[in-house]
This record gives C-alpha cells, sequence and structure tokens, in this order.
C-alpha cells in the first residue's frame, strides 16, 4: 500500500573522497545525492519501485565545500499515470553554524515499475498551494521542452543516409 509521502529530506556530509581538483564536491556526488533523494520521495510517493527516465533543469547555483552537511530536499510537483516529476533542492551549511544556503536545484522524472519491470498507475498529486501550482506549471514546461529537445535529439542521432543525419553534432 502507497504511503503517498509528498516529501522527503536526506542529509549527508561533503566527504573528503569526493573533493575535485578546486577543492569542492564532485558535480557528479552532487547528481547521486539529487538522484538518491528523487528516488526515496518517488518510491514513498507511489509505494513501489521507480527508475529514473529524464533529469533536467539541473542548475549549480554554489559549491559545496568539502566538511559541509548537505541536506537534499526532494518533492512531487507533478504526477502522470505511471511518472512523477519530483523537484530537488540541495542545500548546504557548516555543521558548526545554522544557516543553510541552497546550492542546487533539479526536476527529475521517475516512472513506477512493477516487478516486470512495466510501469504502472500511481496516485494522482493535485496542487494545493500556490507555490505548488508553480512547480507543477515549472514541471510541464519542462515537459514541453523535454519533447522538443528530445525530437532534435533524434534528429542527431539518426544513422548515416537517413534523414536528419547532416546534422553537424554527429
Amino acid at each position: 500500500m502507497p504511503a503517498n509521502r509528498r516529501e522527503v529530506t536526506l542529509r549527508f556530509l561533503a566527504e573528503p573522497t569526493d573533493v575535485n581538483f578546486g577543492g569542492k564536491m564532485f558535480g557528479g556526488a552532487v547528481m547521486k545525492w539529487i538522484d538518491l533523494a528523487g528516488f526515496a520521495c518517488a518510491s514513498g510517493w507511489s509505494g513501489s519501485y521507480c527508475v529514473t527516465a529524464y533529469v533536467g533543469g539541473i542548475g549549480f547555483e554554489r559549491p559545496i565545500m568539502i566538511g559541509s552537511l548537505v541536506e537534499a530536499r526532494a518533492q512531487v510537483v507533478l504526477t502522470g499515470s505511471s511518472s512523477m516529476h519530483i523537484a530537488v533542492d540541495l542545500y548546504s551549511r557548516n555543521p558548526r553554524e545554522a544557516e543553510w544556503a541552497r546550492t542546487t536545484t533539479c526536476l527529475i522524472v521517475f516512472v513506477a515499475v512493477d516487478e516486470a519491470g512495466k510501469p504502472h498507475p500511481i496516485p494522482v498529486w493535485v496542487p494545493e498551494t500556490d507555490a505548488d501550482r508553480l512547480l507543477a506549471d515549472y514541471a510541464e514546461d519542462m515537459k514541453t521542452q523535454s519533447k522538443q529537445m528530445e525530437a532534435k535529439r533524434a534528429c542527431w542521432l539518426a544513422p548515416a543516409g537517413t534523414a536528419g543525419s547532416d546534422q553537424p553534432y554527429r
């Protein structure tokens, strides 16, 4: 039975093993945290295993310093028949201080799947506040842009000798 929890918060420590050449967190480690929080949120909402279908709109606003406490806040912002758009914001702070600062934002789409790996229906989420509606509108806009980009991508990746294969970014 689904728990239908809309929000999840996970906390991590920015460890020295994840340092980049600039002395801050690797972007890949940050993206892993985003995916983990998104997965926990999607699974909590759907009550089932979920797979990542799309990651977009990622914005790295400020670096995360090694030794920082990091909080990944994920929430459902739009649902489809089997998919969920999850907004994830990362915040960090020095563990000896109280003030959090947003470092990263992202929108991820997860799909709930059954034991055979096939998509299955999920509960509908309905925005309740103005802030909810703004996030849902943002997710809808990102969905439209994603479809447009996927159409362009299909042309760029077309096999040689087919329509679209003369694109410059092959």
